[in-house]
């Protein structure tokens, strides 16, 4: 039986784009986050909170059916407001019932919305 302790480092997360250039003018420029290019080639975008998601170029990539990820904030009607004047435009499911602007309330969901970035990747900011 092996009884040696296994300590992790950190943890992070990762996704894949076509494009490092649009990616890293996405993250910055319009969602507001720290990104910074890493030695291997790959960008580095901090969390708030703490948290760190690698992003790495792939040629043929196709975006994740899923949200690859979720930013909480305080006041979704603020988010969305700067977010859409920044040139996002939020997207529509079928099965959520959300308002003009694209926000879902209710339903056993937290109050927020959806968007993609250049690749297709979809990002949720909800109000928690």
């Amino acid at each position: 039986m092996v009884t040696t302790e296994l300590t992790y480092l950190r943890g992070f997360s990762g996704f894949a784009v076509p494009d490092l250039d649009a990616a890293r003018d996405f993250y910055r420029e319009v969602v507001g986050l720290d990104v910074a290019d890493n030695p291997m080639g790959m960008l580095e975008i901090t969390l708030p909170g703490g948290g760190m998601v690698i992003v790495y170029p792939k040629e043929d990539h196709e975006p994740a059916v899923f949200t690859i990820l979720n930013l909480a904030v305080a006041d979704i009607e603020q988010a969305v407001d700067v977010l859409t004047e920044r040139g996002v435009e939020f997207l529509r499911y079928d099965g959520f019932e959300q308002d003009e602007r694209g926000i879902v309330r209710g339903g056993g969901m937290p109050t927020g919305g959806w968007f993609a970035d250049p690749a297709g990747n979809v990002i949720a900011v909800m109000e928690l």
